[in-house]
């Protein structure tokens, strides 16, 4: 692993809790950690954490994230073509559930996904995901930890 890799993050649909997880990871394992969305975004006085403010419009965040990711870093995404762009590249994406979405997986997720689209288009009523709950914190903290501790050893 780089030693060198960062933290992307898809912010405009990250949860809070998720966000403050990730503040405190920067300062302590001192790793960048980006957040990109369309909207203005408060951030912690840290070096460690900064914020891209893209334009409006569909997937302008997800490829503002693409362009600039490299090998190792980590995406922090819910969203499923994003996180199988990254993949391509080389980074790990990571659901804010901490799920972590490899090459294997990747591809059943996007078809999964594109079904739900089609029911939905159909009328169909798919319903929404679950509630953020304080074990899908711990999930995703558990997971960073492990990513967080492998770019620890590459040092």
């Amino acid at each position: 692993m780089n030693p060198a890799a960062q933290i992307w993050v898809d912010a405009d649909a990250c949860p809070v809790a998720i966000k403050e997880v990730l503040f405190r990871a920067a300062d302590r394992e001192q790793v960048q950690v980006t957040l990109v969305a369309n909207q203005w975004l408060r951030t912690p006085p840290s070096r460690f954490v900064r914020a891209i403010q893209v334009p409006g419009g569909f997937d302008v965040a997800d490829n503002e994230i693409v362009q600039r990711v490299s090998a190792d870093d980590l995406v922090v995404t819910q969203d499923i073509p994003l996180a199988s762009a990254v993949i391509a590249k080389g980074a790990l994406a990571m659901h804010p559930r901490g799920e972590l979405y490899t090459a294997d997986t990747i591809a059943q997720r996007l078809g999964m996904r594109n079904f739900m689209d089609e029911l939905r288009g159909a009328g169909v009523d798919t319903g929404g995901p679950s509630a953020f709950h304080p074990r899908d914190k711990q999930a995703f903290a558990n997971q960073l930890d492990r990513w967080l501790t492998r770019r620890r050893q590459a040092r």
